[in-house]
């Protein structure tokens, strides 16, 4: 019983249901006003009715650019924290360089062809093309082979202290992707938003495969828990995120890190970096940025000396 001292205590309302409803939960009947309901119908089709977060056309505009920047970096972050991942040894490569097995595929095709049309200029072309692609297609080979040894590293594949990162689109990527796969451990793929078709590639952890808006939020993403930068054969994806990692190292915008151009002879016709000291443009120094290799025993020794002689860990801290 109730009393003054001891006032009756009142059931814990449901967080949700009321047993009367508000006024507002009903909307205005037809028999006040015989417009009332198409009115509302249009008030709630209305695009300004649209909460702000589900609204994909306000999101697009130019005005909203501030906040899909802000998405196109904290999604990725939260879940890579989620998942533990620490450092990457991110790898980059070019899209055309495909498995021997199908470089092979391609070249014997146009063979074919070319006997069948022995006049066809373009078709001489391309079998040029095709065989110097094959020639390059043992690269594959050693970026999986390095996916392995990424992803056996540590404690094991369980362990994501170290994964392997790559721009999650075919060729030097996959081959990355799926070396880690091979060994049970996850890896990451950061693709982009491309004004054509394209698909992740099959070997990346579906937990961990992502997709940005803004290409400097996902190179900023590549760098942020970056242990080593490795850059197979490619082309000009390949050299934006060489290039602009060997700038923010020259001028310490970001801590020193390996930086390993996988085959020498692609490497030092594509850009004479010899030159470029001779003309004044880069310091002798900057010699240091980078080393070549060319097996993947070649690429992860060097990178696990590098960080013993610069006294940092793989596995250790986030250095960020």
């Amino acid at each position: 019983m109730a009393d003054k001292k001891h006032p009756t205590i009142p059931t814990p309302p449901h967080p949700l249901q009321r047993q009367q409803k508000l006024p507002w939960q009903t909307p205005k009947p037809p028999e006040e006003d015989a417009s009332a309901p198409a009115r509302v119908e249009a008030l709630l089709r209305s695009d300004s009715y649209r909460q702000a977060d589900e609204d994909v056309d306000f999101l697009r505009r130019d005005e909203s650019r501030g906040l899909r920047l802000q998405l196109d970096y904290g999604k990725p972050e939260l879940l890579l924290e989620q998942h533990g991942i620490h450092h990457t040894v991110v790898v980059f490569g070019g899209t055309r360089v495909v498995e021997p097995a199908a470089a092979r595929r391609q070249v014997e095709a146009l063979q074919k062809a070319l006997r069948q049309r022995p006049d066809d200029g373009e078709l001489e072309r391309q079998l040029k093309v095709a065989r110097r692609v094959q020639a390059k297609s043992h690269y594959y080979d050693v970026a999986r082979e390095l996916g392995r040894r990424v992803g056996e590293s540590g404690s094991g594949p369980e362990d994501c202290r170290l994964v392997v990162m790559t721009g999650g689109g075919p060729g030097i990527m996959e081959a990355a992707n799926r070396g880690a796969s091979d060994a049970g451990a996850k890896t990451i793929g950061l693709n982009i938003t491309l004004p054509h078709e394209q698909y992740p590639n099959p070997y990346i952890t579906p937990e961990l495969c992502f997709r940005f808006h803004y290409f400097a939020l996902r190179k900023m993403h590549f760098l942020m828990r970056a242990r080593a930068l490795v850059a197979f054969p490619g082309g000009l994806g390949t050299f934006d995120e060489l290039f602009e990692t060997l700038t923010l190292i020259q001028t310490r915008k970001m801590a020193p890190l390996p930086v390993v151009l996988v085959g020498a002879d692609y490497w030092q016709k594509a850009f004479d970096f010899e030159f470029l000291i001779d003309e004044g443009v880069v310091d002798a120094e900057d010699r240091k940025l980078f080393w070549f290799a060319e097996t993947a025993e070649e690429i992860w020794e060097g990178i696990l000396c590098w960080h013993e002689e610069n006294g940092t860990s793989l596995f250790c801290g986030t250095g960020r």
